[in-house]
């Protein structure tokens, strides 16, 4: 992933390369445990990324407060990205196509 505007760091370093895994299920649990996202719930975006991106430029690590010093239009890209690649964009789940194909998968066993 490339940032838009990039990540300044505090020697005036711009970091703009980075990479990206896949989101696990304990990146979005963990979060929910932080006092921080207790007393404002988007703050759980800031650390869900910062678990997530595990290279940014030459930033030996990737945490809250790297997220929270990106610029607005970079954030929203990050976030962005983080819901297509793990494909979670709203999608509504067709129930039914889900139950029929569990009858069918229970019959031919």
């Amino acid at each position: 992933m490339t940032l838009p505007k990039g990540y300044l760091d505090a020697d005036g370093n711009l970091h703009r390369i980075g990479v990206m895994r896949l989101a696990k299920a304990m990146d979005e649990i963990v979060p929910m445990r932080d006092p921080r996202v207790k007393s404002n719930p988007a703050y759980a975006t800031v650390i869900i990324l910062s678990r997530v991106i595990t290279r940014l430029g030459a930033l030996e690590e990737v945490n809250p407060a790297v997220i929270e010093g990106l610029f607005a239009y970079d954030l929203n890209y990050l976030y962005q990205f983080y819901r297509q690649i793990n494909e979670l964009q709203d999608q509504a789940v067709d129930t039914t196509s889900v139950s029929q194909k569990c009858k069918s998968a229970a019959l031919s066993s």
